[in-house]
Parts: C-alpha cells; structure tokens; sequence
C-alpha cells in the first residue's frame, strides 16, 4: 500500500493549512530537494515533536518521548555508541527476539535492515525526536574508550564464553555446529560490530586482527600509521577470527591454509567493501580486513592532490591515443587511487576502457573490469591477451609483475592502445631501470613509455589545531637546507586535539613526480644511462621531484617537515 505524503498528513491533523502546504513545497525546491517535513519545521509551523508524530502515523509505528524514558542497562547494551551515533537510534525494548529502537527518520528503512545484519535481532522503529535522540545518546553513553574498555571487561568476566570459547577452539574440533554458535554469540557480534564501526567512522585503511602467545592485538591503520585498541581477552581470538569467516564466506573448518575473502556490508547508508585476508600463524589465525568504503573515496583527478601545472600535463598524457603510463609507488601510496581518478575522467560513451585487477577494488560504471584469479590460470598476462580481443581503447592493467605481462603491455601499446599500471619503485627515473631488470628492451621503453608518476601519501596536519613552528637544526640537516634557505618559509605542525585524536594529523595528500618522456630521455634510455644520470636529465627538462613537491606541501602549511622525510628519505 502507497504511503500517505508527509503533507497531506500534516494537513489532516490540523497543523498546517493548504498555503503553508504550497510555501513549503516551494521552498523545498529552493533548498535542493530537502526532505518537506523538514522545510516546514525550519519556517516555524510545527513543532519537531508535532512532525515525529506525523511521522509515526506515516509510517505506521508510535512516536515516544525519551526525556523520562527507563531503559534497561541489558537493552542499551546490545547497540554500542558507535553504533548508536552512526544510525541515529536508541534501543528501547527487547521482547524475544525483536528489538525496538527509536529514530528520528523511519523513511530510511535500510537502518533497520543493516541493524538486523549486524545484530541479528528483528528490528521495529519507533519515532522519536532527533534532538530527544541526541541528548539520550550522551546520557546513555559514556566516552568512546571508555565504552570499548566496559565492552573488553564485560567479555573477559564472562567464564561461561570462556569454557566455549576454550572447548571449539581446540585443535580437531569437528563439531562445527558449536564453532558457529560461538561466533554469532552476541558478544563476540558487538565486538566485532564496535571495531568495525569505529574503524570506518575513523576512516582506518586497514583492520589487523593478531594473536599472540598471551595476548590478542587488534591495530587500525588511519592515515597510513598503525594505532592500538584496547585487547580484547586471548581467548575470544578463535571466536572473532571465525565470525569474521562466517562474514566473509570462508571455510570455518580450514585452521592450516591461508584464505582470502571478501565482505560486503551497508554501513549508514553507504556500501563497504572489506577484503579480508586470513594466514595461519603459531598462535592461531592472524586476520587483516582492508576497508574499501565507496562512500568516502573520491575519484577525481582535482582532488587528488596534484599541483595544477603538473595536473595539466598529465591530462595531456592521459589522452594521448597509445603508449604507456605507469604510477609507481610503495604499497598503500594511493597508486590505485589515481589510476581509477584517471580513468573516471577519461569514461565517456566513445572509448571503451577495460580493466584487470587483482582484485578489483571499486566498480565504475561504463569500464569492464576483470578480476585476476592466478589459481585457476587467468593472471594479468593471460587476461591482457583475452582483452586485446575485446577491441579496447584503454587498458589498465593492476601491476606489472612479470616481463611476459611487461611485453604484452608493451604490445598492446604499439598496437594502438593506452595502458595504464603499476610498478613498485622508489621514484620515477629507477622505474626504466626496473623494465630493463625485468628483460624488457630499452628501444621498446623508449618506443612506448610516455610518461611515469611517482607517488606518496603524507598525513595531512590537523586544521583544528595548526601551529607555527620553528624547525630544529636536526630537521633542516635531514632536508638538506640551511637556516638561510628558511627566510620567509613556514613551517607548522598539529598541536593535537580532540578532533585528531591527539596524533596531530587528520587525512592525507599526496606528493608527486611526473616524469615526462622527451627527446633527450629517450636517448639517454638507448645508451643505458645510469638512473642517476636519468634524474639529473628530468630536472633539468623541469620534473619535480617527490622531496620538491613535499617541501611545496611543508611551506603550504599542509603537511610537516617529519612527515615528508619519512616518505622520501631515499630520494633525498
């Protein structure tokens, strides 16, 4: 059955007349579309209580007031604060298995289903007032460490969890019946769920999950730097590890052999994608969760960070019609990143642009991507060769692992293709030395490399607690300047706040080195010149360098003197 409309409900009870109706529809158009029950509000004809109700009785639920609400401690229990702030809801009432919660906006229905994901109960929405949300939210819920310490506490008084834990962890278990109840027991769930959720509100890269001989680790990676909760206890290990199999559809019964999964999960209204790698170590299986959220990422050549003259040259790169371009780079430095922003910009309806990843990562609509399976045979150079049949305009393949995929790439470029990938070096001119390394010809370098980027990641400094700073003599001896080269530079770094979490650093950007092939480089690859000789001839021809560009972002007050020496001590 159709919905009644928000308006025609506040009509009929009275609390807005039919030109109220047609102001608010007016200005709902002038603000963008936002939500009508809301405009009306914002003008002063109703009360936000008044709107809750009508609300209720749209969608036939009951509206409560929370202010002189008892809530059992047993029942707040079961949504942790992390939880509870992210969704917007209070648990109310658990009746056997359906859970009530009250929030104030029931038209987003996905809330209940990925709250019946995550805690495995029937979920039933009550209406309540976002402000009344709010307020219960901080009465309810103390800090956030505070709330996974209790959580931790909780779990390791439990001895009943603990003689389960102990009896499906043993070694030669078959009864996977009872590994399985372990794992969706709910605290092992709430766990689990809490990590999860401060880790994508947190933005974390990277979930590690390590046992060892006394302890079990849990580390989240943000902004490229590892930081530490607090232990859950050793014995839930085997617990936690399994439910995250369950989650990502590996084999529970399989302790001995690596695996490697992925998990697909609808958080706040955004879908995350976490690849989930397990390995098998002395004290049990030791799980690293990488978060993909679609929701943040940003796949746009402008926002990556590039300074605009060298973003100008490297759209003029990216849309010449054949050759090579590679982006080079440590694991984690962004390469992925930039190449999907590369190719986002270059999807249009007249070229077809093909891709094989291992694995691949975000779905763009308008590109075929193909995922690289090396157990069953189809690895990058055995995909290149099937796509070349596809008739494609644009290739990008992951990484270039091997010669045999290095010479079809370098085919497929001198057959009228551009291709797009990957390599694992330190800066941009040691990237013609690995190709040499790697077997390939340097007439064929020469013949259909156009251009190299080499990148890194540097933690951004917190915008909320930014200071000026002057640099130790330490500091200036690592970047190679004097006191006298600092006239008139800054230099800042991040006091620490609460925004931060008292690290200094929020987000990062990246600093790069556009290598553009020319003449004289081309030349210089013929004659085998040394990867030095190579650097000196692109800075003469105007490359920035990785450190140039960093010292750039330093002067900019957008990073630290620390961080770009950390990044590019090698290039130094």
């Amino acid at each position: 059955m159709a919905l009644k409309r928000i308006g025609q409900i506040l009509l009929d009870l009275g609390l807005i007349d039919e030109a109220q109706l047609d102001t608010m529809v007016q200005e709902q158009a002038a603000r963008g579309g936002e939500l009508v029950g809301r405009v009306g509000l914002a003008l002063g004809f109703y009360t936000e209580e008044q709107l809750g109700e009508a609300l209720a009785e749209q969608w036939g639920t009951t509206f409560v007031t929370l202010y002189d609400r008892q809530i059992p401690a047993s029942v707040v229990q079961l949504i942790s604060e992390p939880m509870a702030q992210l969704y917007r809801v209070i648990p109310l009432e658990l009746s056997g298995n359906q859970l009530t919660v009250a929030s104030a906006e029931p038209q987003k229905i996905q809330v209940a289903d990925e709250l019946r994901t995550l805690l495995g109960y029937d979920i039933k929405i009550c209406v309540a007032t976002d402000a009344e949300i709010g307020k219960t939210i901080e009465k309810l819920y103390s800090s956030q460490n505070e709330s996974v310490e209790s959580l931790v506490s909780d779990l390791e008084a439990d001895d009943a969890l603990a003689a389960a834990a102990a009896a499906a962890g043993k070694e030669g278990v078959t009864d996977l019946t009872s590994v399985e109840a372990l794992a969706e027991s709910a605290p092992v769930r709430k766990l689990l769920n809490m990590v999860l959720l401060l880790a994508i509100r947190d933005g974390a890269s990277d979930i590690h999950f390590e046992p060892f001989e006394t302890e079990f680790r849990i580390r989240l990676k943000a902004d490229g730097v590892l930081q530490e909760m607090v232990p859950p206890p050793k014995h839930l290990s085997f617990a936690i590890t399994t439910r995250i199999k369950v989650m990502a559809n590996l084999d529970i019964a399989e302790r001995r052999l690596p695996q490697d999964g992925r998990i697909e999960l609808s958080v706040g209204g955004h879908p995350v994608d976490l690849r989930v790698s397990v390995l098998p170590t002395l004290f049990g299986e030791s799980v690293v969760m990488r978060v993909l959220d679609r929701g943040v990422v940003s796949l746009n050549l402008e926002k990556i960070g590039m300074e605009e003259s060298m973003l100008r040259k490297f759209r003029e790169v990216i849309k010449r019609p054949n050759g090579i371009v590679l982006v080079t780079g440590p694991t984690g430095s962004g390469k992925t990143t930039t190449l999907y922003s590369a190719l986002s910009e270059l999807n249009d309806i007249e070229d077809k642009l093909i891709t094989t990843e291992d694995p691949v990562e975000y779905d763009i609509d308008g590109i075929v991507q193909v995922p690289i399976d090396s157990e069953i045979g189809n690895t990058f150079a055995a995909c290149l060769r099937a796509i070349l049949r596809q008739d494609p305009d644009r290739i990008l393949v992951g990484e270039i692992r091997d010669v045999e995929t290095a010479e079809i790439a370098v085919q497929a470029s001198l057959t009228g293709h551009m291709v797009f990938s990957t390599l694992h070096t330190n800066d941009a001119p040691s990237t013609v030395t690995r190709l040499r390394d790697m077997g390939v010809p340097p007439f064929l370098i020469t013949a259909t490399v156009e251009a190299i980027l080499a990148q890194r990641l540097v933690r951004r400094i917190c915008s909320g607690c930014r200071e000026e700073i002057v640099p130790g003599a330490d500091v200036l001896a690592d970047l190679e300047m004097t006191s006298d080269q600092i006239v008139g530079k800054q230099f800042f770094r991040g006091k620490g706040c609460e925004k931060c979490n008292r690290t200094g650093y929020k987000g990062r950007l990246g600093i790069y080195e556009l290598l553009i092939m020319n003449d004289e480089m081309r030349d210089m690859i013929i004659r085998n010149a040394s990867t030095e000789d190579l650097r000196d001839a692109a800075r003469r021809n105007g490359m920035v360098t990785l450190r140039d560009s960093g010292m750039e972002a330093i002067f900019g007050g957008l990073t630290t003197a620390d961080e770009v020496i950390r990044e590019t001590i090698l290039e130094a």
